[in-house]
């Protein structure tokens, strides 16, 4: 079946911390290599069928297996409301109906879970799997996969990785999840950027092949060229493409004018960013944006990205560019809180890119530009895992915790691609059965959502700490 995110189990199972990284560790480089690619032709995010083996199918349910959950509470993404005592059925990977007075199955086994409140997979708008540093291929293919998994077992049962900073190996990690051989997350990737966040102010002359050097060794000096990595991107299977539109040389001091203002060093051109989204969208990519302001935040919006990441400095022209193109808003208060010490040192006190982000949210908010959850997290200051919390600055900037909820559920599936929104971001039939649970009621206290006791992808449990069952 086209345009469908890749199949998932259905099959039971713990998935505790140790047992999660045996698994990571026993052959990534394996695993990758015999993975389905999920991306192969014009179908890309299409379902494919794995391999018949049982070693290939062990994280794959068997279709004709039933099972019915019980709650206290159920959270609907669409009205943003409580359902009291619902029961869900799942057959094999997918919801078969949702709601009260729901009828159990005869023979279907039975999750009861009490108290707990049911809501939907969690997804998250914005990762990055890998560590930023120069660690050999397979550590980092492993780290990768590691916070993959953790971020599953934390409730996030879809990721969109932004950036590996380098090969190709998110693309490996998406199809050995989705062949089965390994538990994770559903993701979609754009491999390596394809333009440079700078780190250093020289161009890296070694790399004899574009995508040969990291994140930070490439530029694409024409439209032309700029068609072409896309192309290229295309090739090597990602979903997304991600660009760079101010060039943020990392590090506060480089960050900063003297009047506490950002720099916003501009990256890609208007002609350049226009070419990018233009190739991207007639192979089927979608393209985000990492932008702070000025040009390069005017270049983003102005082309259409798909996804446009940060926008420190959104202003009355940026929201209503947001509002005419029905453009997302990814704002990843995470990563923005793992850079605010720095930043604070670096101006006296005067800035940050927090406080940045505070105002640009509320502007955003108020005007009614639909704002999707994505974190930032990373392997180092932003640990995987710990995104949800993310939803306490969402109501304390302004939000309802209801609001706060649905940012990560159908506007994140609206915003990926191949119309996921049709298999993920709400509890109803016919959608995958990605369902978390968390011990409380979330719009009494949106903490809940860093509380995640409950974890089933596509009919696969991979925590449970509410039921024996």
């Amino acid at each position: 079946m086209p345009n469908e995110p890749p199949r998932t189990t259905m099959r039971e199972g713990r998935m505790r911390s140790q047992n999660k990284f045996v698994v990571v560790f026993v052959a990534v480089a394996a695993a990758a290599s015999a993975a389905v690619r999920s991306q192969e032709g014009e179908g890309a995010g299409t379902a494919r069928t794995p391999s018949a083996s049982p070693e290939a199918r062990k994280f794959l349910a068997p279709p004709n297996q039933v099972v019915a959950i019980r709650a206290a509470r159920m959270f609907d993404a669409r009205s943003g409301r409580m359902l009291a005592n619902p029961v869900i059925v799942v057959r094999g990977e997918r919801i078969a109906e949702a709601g009260a007075g729901v009828q159990v199955p005869a023979g279907a086994s039975v999750t009861d879970l009490g108290s707990a409140t049911v809501l939907p997979g969690m997804i998250d708008g914005h990762v990055h799997l890998n560590l930023n540093a120069p660690n050999p291929p397979a550590k980092r293919a492993l780290i990768a996969l590691a916070n993959a998994q953790v971020d599953l077992e934390a409730g996030f049962t879809t990721v969109l990785d932004m950036d590996s900073r380098g090969g190709f190996n998110t693309v490996e990690i998406r199809d050995a999840i989705n062949s089965g051989q390994f538990p994770g997350p559903r993701m979609q990737v754009v491999g390596q950027s394809i333009n440079q966040r700078a780190t250093n102010y020289y161009a890296d002359t070694q790399s004899l092949r574009y995508y040969e050097g990291f994140t930070e060794n490439k530029n694409t000096n024409s439209p032309w060229l700029a068609r072409a990595a896309v192309r290229e991107a295309k090739l090597h299977g990602v979903d997304w493409i991600k660009i760079y539109t101010t060039q943020d040389f990392v590090g506060p001091v480089h960050m900063w004018r003297p009047d506490a203002t950002l720099v916003n060093s501009p990256s890609l051109t208007l002609e350049e960013v226009e070419a990018i989204v233009d190739e991207a969208h007639r192979l089927g990519l979608k393209v985000a944006c990492h932008t702070y302001g000025g040009e390069g935040m005017r270049s983003c919006l102005s082309a259409g990205v798909d996804s446009p990441n940060h926008l420190l400095e959104l202003d009355d022209a940026g929201v209503k560019v947001l509002l005419q193109k029905k453009l997302y808003f990814v704002p990843t208060i995470d990563d923005l809180i793992s850079l605010e010490k720095a930043d604070l040192r670096e101006t006296g006190g005067r800035n940050s890119r927090l406080k940045l982000m505070e105002q640009a949210f509320k502007r955003a908010l108020a005007a009614g530009v639909t704002i999707v959850f994505g974190s930032g997290a990373t392997s180092a200051t932003i640990p995987h895992g710990r995104q949800a919390d993310q939803f306490r600055y969402f109501v304390k900037w302004g939000m309802t915790p209801a609001q706060a909820l649905q940012t990560a559920f159908l506007p994140a599936a609206r915003m990926l691609n191949y119309g996921w929104e049709n298999h993920i971001g709400s509890i109803e039939k016919g959608k995958f059965a990605d369902i978390i649970a968390v011990s409380g009621n979330p719009l009494e206290d949106v903490a809940e959502m860093e509380r995640v006791r409950f974890v089933m992808k596509g009919g696969l449990v991979v925590r449970n700490e509410l039921s024996a069952r």
